[in-house]
């Protein structure tokens, strides 16, 4: 098989885009803490009553008083920072354990033999080829919550849909509207968005699978007639093609005789395995986090020995991996951060007092729209997914409790809101780099994916509706 390498420009676009400056994820966070803390001298601290109720908090809304404000000092502030991260270890552990599990997952090469197969297979009926990668990296993003990796994958697919008669800005959407778009937004299984924001609201993980999974068969669809919709359009005015830094005459051979070897597939079975006892596990046992985790250890292992990994190979494959986990893992403390300063200055009631009273003469289905969009806004200045929910879920779950929305609906608000923004947000280091990659501009994709959000956009707005109106639980 020939294969065009990846490009080697993703190294030097992070370069350049450093000498440029730009607040970072940390930066902001480490600003809000500061504008926190002050802040707890300014406005008047509040209490809630909370009591336990099935295993979980809950607060008493007819019981809030303004108490004496508890300022939170330099030092104090500072002492925070360990605070946050011991109280956020188990997310932490589970996001790096997960990371390197996938880690040695992807060393055995199984993932990326199944993509290349399915290209290799379907490489002459050009056009069924698009439904089937787009579902490929949807699940990637829907149940592992792959992302980062889109960029090894954006730099395979780009030149064989080149190759295929399409252009890059093709290859660049069946990799993005798939993994980003359709995949990591629906979150099915997604372990650093639904898996993070259900753990802080304490809800059963992957609870309410069942509107998530319908979300996410909208969302396919919906990607799959866009990207179409492009390759009819280029077809008929080759004009309008975009081809970025490749170029149109680039050629790859197609062996429709190509087969997965043996090890592969018996790993990819291994794969699908996890999921299949992940399901069982979270609906019929019980499994929370540790399990998840467990069962893909186990399986990275079993996978590990089909390909003939050594324990060196394993262990420094689990190691990048958890390593590419740590950006993702860390903001997730330093998220907790800022929930310890607001509760040791008195100001987390407070907020929730005054925003449970704005919201509180809107009806419900609104109060979750407008969860929505918030938390559309929230993402530009954290793009993390999980990150994201640390931050907000404290503050989104008692909110529900108060305004007469479910937690679980909370939740979906909170993480549709956010995934439909990956996108377009210009804060993404992983959306810049791919474009940087393909050589195209941020306004150009801005111009020809915002239908593509506007869309998604009110199909996340009828799914809150849908939400609201049935209660989605369990609570």
């Amino acid at each position: 098989m020939s294969v065009a390498k990846p490009l080697n420009v993703e190294e030097s676009f992070q370069k350049k885009n450093k000498k440029k400056g730009g607040l970072s994820a940390y930066v902001l966070m480490f600003l809000i803490i500061v504008a926190i803390t002050l802040l707890t001298y300014v406005i008047p601290a509040g209490h809630y009553e909370r009591y336990e109720e099935n295993g979980r908090t809950m607060i008493d809304p007819s019981k809030f008083e303004f108490i004496e404000n508890t300022p939170v000092g330099l030092l104090d502030m500072f002492n925070a920072f360990h605070q946050g991260m011991v109280n956020a270890a188990p997310i932490i552990l589970f996001v790096l354990l997960f990371g390197g599990a996938l880690g040695i997952m992807q060393a055995t090469g199984a993932i990326d033999s199944l993509i290349r197969f399915t290209v290799q297979k379907f490489g002459a009926k050009k056009k069924w080829l698009i439904p089937i990668m787009v579902l490929m990296f949807s699940l990637l993003g829907t149940l592992i919550g792959s992302a980062e990796d889109a960029l090894v994958y954006i730099a395979i697919i780009a030149p064989m849909a080149i190759a295929l008669g399409f252009d890059a800005l093709t290859g660049l959407a069946i990799v993005v509207l798939g993994m980003l778009g359709a995949g990591f937004t629906a979150g099915i299984t997604n372990p650093f968005s639904i898996g993070v924001a259900q753990t802080i609201a304490e809800l059963p993980m992957y609870s309410g699978i069942g509107l998530r999974i319908a979300l996410y068969v909208v969302f396919y669809i919906l990607s799959v007639v866009y990207i179409l919709r492009h390759v009819n359009k280029i077809e008929k005015n080759p004009e309008l093609a975009e081809y970025g830094r490749f170029s149109p005459t680039e050629s790859i051979e197609f062996d429709s005789n190509y087969k997965l070897g043996k090890r592969h597939s018996i790993s990819l079975l291994v794969f699908l395995g996890c999921f299949i006892a992940l399901i069982y596990g979270v609906i019929s046992l019980g499994w929370y986090i540790s399990e998840i985790v467990g069962i893909f250890l186990l399986g990275a292992i079993i996978m590990g020995l089909i390909g003939k990994l050594s324990g060196n190979e394993m262990t420094d494959a689990f190691i990048k991996g958890c390593s590419e986990m740590v950006p993702g893992a860390m903001i997730i403390g330093v998220a907790s951060t800022i929930l310890v300063v607001l509760t040791s200055g008195g100001l987390l009631d407070t907020i929730l007092y005054a925003t449970s009273s704005l919201l509180d003469s809107l009806p419900p289905s609104v109060t979750a729209i407008g969860i929505g969009v918030a938390n559309f806004f929230i993402h530009f200045l954290v793009p993390s997914g999980s990150g994201h929910a640390s931050l907000v879920i404290p503050i989104m779950a008692p909110l529900a409790d108060l305004v007469g929305v479910t937690r679980q609906t909370a939740v979906f608000a909170t993480v549709m809101g956010g995934g439909v923004s990956n996108l377009i947000i210009p804060t993404s280091g992983l959306l810049l780099a791919a474009l940087g990659m393909m050589g195209i501009s941020y306004s150009k994709w801005v111009k020809w994916v915002l239908p593509y959000v506007l869309i998604q956009a009110v199909i996340v707005v009828i799914f809150l509706i849908i939400a609201q109106a049935i209660n989605y639980g369990p609570f």
